[in-house]
């Protein structure tokens, strides 16, 4: 009984996790959102909303760690695919910008509230951007020989630019993004050689494809 129990309330908190994605375009910010309109989406009472989230803040922060999550594993399943072969730069650039492409609302989520009025939020989006940085730095040094600081330097550069270019996408028509997400890749490519030109001398240019 305990198990359906368990099952149940986590159906209804997914079920308000949704309802908030849903609500959520360029029109409406997630500040604008309010707890009722949310609750009734779900299909539950207001009261209720208060069994799975203390409130709309912690809701919110909700979807950012589920979002960037979300998108560092499947950055970590495209590193796998690129290990059997295949180009780094590619395969990570439009498995981004799919991402983005399928999750708008969440993306958008981020973007709206990195420069937001709300501390807990502005810091959680800055601790997802943290994460796919020294991601891309481990992988940077473990993989390609980088030396640490040039690597952390390199991840930071290729990030802001990815990132900017999921916000450039977010209403653009398909032909549209596949053009941003060829120049997206071209820049890329772009930081990973200028980086290689820092390289010491003793070091083997790793390939930047």
């Amino acid at each position: 009984m305990a198990g359906i129990r368990a099952q149940q309330k986590e159906k209804t908190r997914r079920a308000l996790i949704q309802a908030a994605l849903n609500q959520l375009c360029p029109e409406s910010s997630f500040s604008s959102l309010s707890l009722r309109e949310v609750s009734r989406e779900a299909g539950i009472a207001p009261t209720s909303f208060y069994r799975h989230f203390q409130n709309m803040d912690e809701l919110g922060l909700t979807l950012v760690d589920e979002g960037g999550l979300a998108l560092r594993q499947l950055l970590r399943q495209s590193r796998q695919r690129i290990a059997k072969g295949g180009s780094i730069i590619e395969i990570s650039v439009h498995t981004f910008m799919d991402y983005v492409t399928h999750n708008k609302n969440i993306f958008r989520l981020m973007l709206q509230e990195q420069a937001g009025t709300t501390k807990d939020f502005r810091l959680a989006i800055a601790r997802e951007i943290d994460h796919f940085k020294q991601e891309l730095t481990d992988y940077l040094k473990a993989e390609r020989n980088i030396p640490a600081e040039l690597a952390r330097a390199q991840s930071d550069a290729i990030v802001r630019v990815v990132f900017s270019a999921g916000a450039d996408s977010l209403d653009l028509q398909a032909e549209d993004r596949a053009r941003l997400t060829a120049q997206t890749i071209l820049q890329v490519r772009m930081v990973a050689r200028g980086a290689n030109s820092m390289l010491p001398p003793n070091l083997s240019e790793p390939n930047v494809s």
